[in-house]
């Protein structure tokens, strides 16, 4: 049976693994659709349209990420378990990861054990990357929307 600080120390390095997959997913999105723009020939309603798209698949693949890890670590020994409204599937882990990470939080699935861990951490980087998002939707428009 692993030690307290074995298990700790393994939640930790999952969660700093998963948080820098989805970072990484993130910047390359936006610095991908940043270069796309900048080339794009289109109106600035169009442009707008292909960077929102752009976000929103990107937040879609980072939860997809958070929800596979859930489903893992709820099938697994010693990592906790998601209780409530939730039937083990990975549909259910990506309700719930969805719900966590947009701050949304229903309550209907409540994690035990480790898996709490992962879901704060799972609300505060989907709080931050919404937010990066946010501002790089903003700057795109300022500098693309025409002046009225």
């Amino acid at each position: 049976m692993p030690s307290t600080y074995d298990t700790l120390l393994n939640v930790v390095l999952l969660n700093c693994a998963l948080v820098c997959i989805v970072v990484f997913i993130h910047n390359e999105t936006l610095l991908r659709l940043s270069t796309m723009l900048g080339k794009m020939r289109k109106s600035h309603h169009f442009r707008l349209i292909v960077a929102v798209l752009g976000c929103l698949i990107s937040h879609a693949l980072q939860v997809w990420v958070f929800a596979t890890a859930f489903w893992f670590m709820h099938h697994a020994d010693g990592w906790g378990l998601l209780t409530g409204n939730f039937s083990g599937s990975l549909l259910d882990c990506v309700y719930f990861s969805f719900s966590t990470f947009t701050t949304l939080g229903y309550g209907d699935i409540v994690p035990l054990g480790q898996l709490r861990y992962l879901t704060g951490i799972e609300g505060l980087t989907g709080f931050l990357l919404l937010t990066w998002s946010a501002s790089f939707l903003f700057l795109e428009m300022q500098r693309y929307w025409p002046a009225r």
